[in-house]
């Protein structure tokens, strides 16, 4: 009987994952690739209403295969834009997210074309799941408006949920067609009234997106952006630039303290030569997930509510010239970075009425404005989430949270989910940002396609479909 794997998620964890699942097989399969819209290979991230919205990372290293590191740039230079410029500067360049989308978008043709000469039969399905039910012959997935399907193996790769709404007392304002909860949507930029300021919630990265996209459709008016820390966001300052003394410091049984007072001792010897602290996080890179791993729990939660900010500052930047396109508003006084917490949000016939305390001024302050725009980050408490298959399996006992509530509890070593009891599903695999509570770092491409190219050799060594010589 030919096998039956199912992916849900059409973006780059998913489609990479069918990808090295078509590449490597010796034999056939039916792949189900299941996705809410039709830009598969895409998703969210590579399909952006605005060409300006670049990538955080240079193209040498925006590889979608582990062991082919040049292979975006190699595809990159290839392209007839592109085919006269010198390759070390286009190699550390920071190009367009919908370029990205239309590589992988390439592969993922190739990939069906070599999958129709090995007989695999690919099935792109755009749909919803909203059930998943794992039973004694296979997983079913029970979709919105297509008939059920049953699979024999199935991967999760679902990817950054939307941001939860900010806790407020006035819950009906959330029905506002002023109010944007998916900043990762072009209606939230569009037809906009530059008479009356804007209010964007949270202050990172997708709020650069934003802002990037308000101006993009004339907006010429004040925006506000609060958040609890304030806009601290860095460029890419010291690209090329490397340091790695303190990884001599660093061993496994280190607690969070020690790990932190090294850190602090390094960043204050590199400033002494006018270097801030993002080489010195960028060397931890490679051991991000490992120290993770061996934090306790009471570590990571330390973490997340005193450390968390100062570390994703030092590591997710944005490129040189877009960091001078927000300083510039901040100066010209188009845009007001506040540090504080909503308190209350209500909307009457005259705009929209923003209540929050001011952490600098420590008073309660008052805004008007035209729209609200959540951009506070992707919900991870799955068991919060509407209409969502996996809350269901949260409920179910199907699939069980970290004690963070960051992702989804599996052992990384074969990524196979765990139940609520804590026994492995023998056929149901996730990762991506679902391993987040696991690993922390499991979102960039970096890990991605690590990831998607070590789940396609598990599953087809099961299978016992596997060519060594494709490894």
């Amino acid at each position: 009987m030919i096998p039956r794997i199912g992916i849900i998620g059409g973006g780059f964890a998913g489609i990479m994952t069918a990808v090295n699942l078509i590449k490597k097989t010796t034999t056939p399969l039916e792949l189900y690739i299941i996705g809410e819209r039709s830009n598969f290979a895409r998703g969210t991230a590579y399909e952006s209403y605005l060409d300006k919205h670049i990538l955080n990372v240079t193209t040498g290293k925006m590889s979608a295969f582990p062991d082919q590191p040049s292979h975006f740039l190699d595809w990159v230079m290839s392209r007839p834009s592109f085919r006269d410029l010198p390759k070390d500067i286009v190699s550390s360049s920071f190009l367009s997210r919908n370029l990205y989308g239309d590589y992988l978008c390439e592969l993922w043709q190739e990939s069906i074309k070599i999958a129709e000469e090995k007989e695999i039969n690919v099935v792109e399905l755009v749909d919803t799941v909203i059930k998943l039910t794992n039973t004694e012959d296979g997983i079913e997935l029970s979709f919105l408006n297509s008939p059920s399907i049953k699979v024999d193996k199935c991967v999760v790769a679902t990817g950054n949920q939307i941001p939860k709404n900010p806790s407020i007392p006035n819950l009906p304002f959330f029905k506002s067609p002023n109010y944007f909860q998916n900043p990762w949507k072009k209606e939230c930029v569009g037809d906009v009234n530059s008479s009356r300021p804007i209010l964007i919630i949270g202050n990172g990265l997708t709020m650069v997106d934003t802002i990037l996209g308000l101006q993009d459709h004339k907006f010429k008016g004040e925006i506000y952006s609060i958040s609890p820390n304030g806009f601290n966001i860095l460029p890419h300052r010291h690209t090329g630039l490397t340091y790695q003394a303190h990884l001599e410091e660093i061993h496994n049984k280190m607690s969070l303290k020690e790990l932190t007072s090294v850190i602090h001792k390094h960043v204050k010897i590199v400033r002494q030569f006018g270097v801030s602290a993002e080489p010195i996080i960028d060397a931890l890179r490679p051991h991000t997930q490992r120290i993770w791993r061996n934090l306790t729990v009471v570590e990571k939660q330390f973490f997340m509510s005193r450390l968390r900010h100062l570390f994703g500052v030092a590591r997710h930047r944005i490129p040189l010239h877009i960091y001078d396109k927000i300083q510039k508003l901040r100066i010209d006084g188009l845009l007001h970075i506040q540090s504080g917490k909503i308190i209350d949000i209500t909307e009457t016939d005259r705009g929209i009425d923003v209540t929050y305390f001011d952490k600098k001024q420590r008073k309660t302050q008052f805004l008007k404005v035209s729209r609200v725009i959540n951009c506070t980050g992707p919900e991870t408490d799955f068991s919060k989430l509407e209409n969502n298959f996996l809350g269901q399996c949260i409920h179910d006992g199907i699939f069980y949270q970290d004690e963070l509530k960051l992702g989804i509890q599996t052992n990384v070593e074969n990524f196979k989910v765990k139940s609520k009891d804590g026994m492995e599903h023998s056929n149901l695999f996730t990762l991506g940002s679902n391993l987040k509570g696991e690993l922390w770092e499991s979102t960039a491409v970096n890990e991605l396609r690590q990831q998607a190219n070590a789940i396609a050799d598990i599953i087809l060594a099961e299978e016992n479909f596997i060519d060594g010589s494709n490894k």
